[in-house]
């Protein structure tokens, strides 16, 4: 699809085909080379780990063009990091961050016609991917591994943008165990998500908030993205939870937060205390925030701010996190990275 024919300000957020991808191979103890590949397909054997045993961990980030006319990528090195962490938790050989951010720009620069331009409020949507690809029939570590990155230009995750949503705790169903893989971005966890998503949406709620696994009284993550509160007297309040993927979205939030005079707390946030909180929004490289009009947990409703129009903190820290991004102030904390 040549990207001059894209309609960039009403994006979607799905794929759609652009250049290519950059993939290198890991065998023999080593990684080969980042290479280029045109074709969007990869070609494993029947029996690879990741088909069977789920050594498969990801990562999202996105590629702005700036107000003067930049390409950047916005803190790949953290989401290097991430990966290293998600690949240690699943015994995967995991690229270095040096690695990591050098295949983020080579999959950026081979897509350059692909990075939506300043103004449309779209970005480039970039996951790297990495899969455990040894053929093995018993349960072990792979020994073999493909790292990828590819990209597609995408709009708003949700398709009303910035707007405020409803979500429901549903009980019945856990993102992740209590000891488990809930900090690493690998693919089992989103599959567990699927389910309750479904049965959400059937009842009417775009996303559910998931309750801590072991104990089912604490907020613990949306599906698809971090909790983060507001509360009247000035607090910016996320949840610290050991199964809790740690968003960079919500970790720059904070930063951006505390540079606006807010609290920032991330302690255990108890479910029947939603009321303490003015304003609500999910978090994440997608959706960047997404405010939450009300909750549904059991017989009760928490409501936040207004059902059309998000709160005045959330506005803030999201039009401070995208401003950043776009090139429209000062990067402050040395967060872009130039492609």
């Amino acid at each position: 699809m040549p990207s001059n024919s894209l309609d960039w300000k009403n994006l979607g957020f799905s794929f759609l085909p652009t250049n290519g991808h950059v993939q290198a191979d890991f065998a023999d103890g080593k990684w080969g080379p980042l290479q280029a590949k045109k074709e969007p397909y990869i070609s494993m054997h029947v029996a690879a780990n990741c088909l069977h045993y789920g050594q498969a961990c990801f990562e999202g980030l996105k590629a702005f063009a700036t107000k003067e006319g930049k390409r950047v990528l916005f803190r790949p090195d953290r989401n290097a990091d991430r990966m290293r962490l998600s690949a240690d938790r699943i015994c995967m050989e995991a690229p270095s961050v040096e690695m990591f951010v050098e295949a983020c720009r080579m999959a950026t620069e081979l897509n350059r016609d692909f990075v939506p331009p300043y103004g449309t409020g779209a970005s480039l949507y970039l996951r790297p991917l990495l899969i455990g690809t040894e053929p093995t029939v018993g349960i072990r570590a792979s020994t073999t591994y493909s790292f990828i990155v590819l990209v597609t230009p995408v709009g708003p995750y949700y398709k009303d943008g910035f707007s405020p949503v409803e979500a429901i705790v549903l009980e019945d169903y856990d993102r992740a165990a209590p000891k488990g893989t809930g900090r690493a971005k690998m693919a089992g966890n989103y599959a567990a998500s699927l389910k309750p998503g479904v049965v959400a949406k059937k009842m009417g709620y775009p996303i559910v908030l998931f309750s801590d696994p072991k104990e089912n009284k604490y907020v613990d993550e949306f599906g698809t993205s971090n909790f983060i509160g507001i509360t009247a007297d000035g607090y910016y309040k996320t949840p610290e939870s050991g199964s809790i993927l740690q968003s960079i979205t919500n970790e720059s939030l904070q930063v951006l937060a505390q540079d606006m005079g807010l609290k920032v707390s991330r302690s255990a946030i108890a479910l029947d205390g939603l009321d303490q909180f003015r304003e609500v929004g999910a978090c994440g490289t997608a959706a960047v925030i997404t405010p939450v009009y009300s909750i549904q947990y059991r017989e009760r409703k928490f409501t936040f701010g207004k059902p059309d129009r998000a709160g005045e903190t959330l506005t803030r820290l999201y039009q401070a996190i995208q401003a950043v991004q776009y090139g429209e102030i000062p990067d402050r904390h040395g967060w872009l990275t130039a492609v």
